[in-house]
């Protein structure tokens, strides 16, 4: 399966990772490929949890275009 993240680095220099198609699935690295491993990891336990309590694996996330 393919999935979006988003990426920001904090106050304190380290990147924050999220995969917005699944609620609560957010992780860290002290670099952008530490933090790109540890939501690939964190993207596999919460689907395997997800299924376990048999929620949907996702939810919709969609691009909108908005005028600035």
């Amino acid at each position: 399966m393919t999935f979006t993240i988003t990426m920001v680095r904090d106050e304190d220099g380290t990147f924050v990772v999220e995969c917005p198609a699944i609620p609560g699935c957010i992780s860290q690295g002290a670099t952008e490929c530490e933090a790109e491993a540890n939501i690939r990891a964190a993207i596999h336990e919460c689907i395997e949890v997800r299924q376990e309590l048999g929620l949907p694996l996702t939810i919709c996330v969609r691009q909108v275009e908005v005028a600035v």
